[in-house]
């Protein structure tokens, strides 16, 4: 029996999540859950449901994972845990410093209502969380580095956006070329924040904005690009839908380690993503972790999990002779 998908907010994410449903034979997509007018809402599923998140509640016995798709700054925290009462639920929770906060909410209500719970689910935190522990696991003595982009940052170009002056904006996190390959050559530098990542912006004005006073407040906004080295491009309206309408992104995972008696033989892991869409790969690992889920719960576990919980075979349509002979 396929895997009954709900998606809660139908954006960027939520639309990547509907096209890795299609993509995937054992699941079909039963309701998109929004809380815009649903007639105003036009998705590519025609057998699938669009529904106010007021009626998400009738779902109860008709969804078996509802996917979360809203913002980590307010929607998440209150969402997830909410959500957990009545459905499995997953979602992409990304504000690193408070998952911990999250998970035991999260946890909570999900053990009180015996369904199982998925947070912090995508390419970081995600993919590159567990690329990060098998690495620390394996190489016990050496370094973690992380690096991302080339990629749009949403939370930093909306910060742009802000600004009084700015029409529109773009921002884009890039690798420090140097740093990353003092770290392949097994150098293991102390990087600082501005060692590591600069900071291009790609921005449109309001008529008759100050550019130089709007370059001085980006380059000196604390926790956003203070701490980096930052280029700032004014352009016009149309060569930003042209060049920059896309949301790219990815990055690098790398452990630089050693082995041996005297520690004379040094290792390098790296994993790399490199993304045309970071909301439609995003959405394509949460709709596998969604089979997870199902599959957890379906076994009679609740609670909530992370990516470090999850066996990697859960994530699979193939059967477990399948992947023995075809993967392993």
């Amino acid at each position: 029996m396929n895997t009954r998908i709900g998606i809660l907010g139908y954006g960027n994410l939520g639309r990547g999540v509907e096209c890795a449903v299609r993509q995937n034979d054992d699941m079909e997509l039963a309701a998109v859950f929004t809380r815009r007018d649903p007639a105003s809402l036009s998705i590519c599923t025609d057998t699938a449901a669009v529904c106010s998140i007021a009626e998400i509640e009738q779902w109860k016995d008709k969804i078996d994972v509802l996917i979360i798709c809203g913002g980590s700054a307010t929607d998440l925290p209150e969402q997830t845990p909410e959500y957990a009462k009545h459905f499995n639920v997953i979602d992409s929770f990304d504000t690193h410093a408070r998952i911990p906060e999250h998970y035991a909410n999260v946890d909570a209500a999900a053990k009180a209502s015996h369904h199982i719970g998925i947070i912090s689910v995508g390419w970081d935190p995600g993919m590159f969380s567990l690329n990060r522990l098998y690495a620390d696991a394996i190489l016990p003595e050496g370094s973690d580095y992380t690096f991302w982009g080339k990629g749009v940052s949403q939370g930093h170009s909306d910060a742009l956006r802000r600004i009084d002056g700015v029409k529109d904006a773009k921002q884009y996190t890039i690798p420090v070329e140097d740093a990353l390959e003092a770290v392949r050559d097994g150098k293991n530098p102390v990087l600082s924040t501005r060692e590591k990542h600069t900071r291009e912006c790609f921005v449109v004005l309001e008529e008759g904005a100050d550019a130089s006073k709007i370059e001085q407040k980006i380059k000196t906004m604390p926790n956003y690009f203070a701490d980096y080295d930052t280029t700032v491009h004014f352009i016009s309206e149309e060569e930003l839908h042209a060049n920059h309408s896309g949301i790219p992104h990815g990055g690098f995972v790398l452990r630089s380690g050693v082995t041996g008696p005297e520690k004379e033989h040094k290792h390098l892991i790296e994993y790399r993503l490199k993304l045309d869409s970071n909301p439609e790969f995003t959405a394509s690992v949460l709709v596998a972790y969604a089979r997870a889920a199902h599959r957890l719960f379906q076994e009679g576990q609740s609670g909530c999990k992370t990516v470090f919980d999850i066996a990697p075979a859960y994530l699979s349509p193939k059967s477990g002779e399948e992947l023995r002979a075809s993967m392993l």
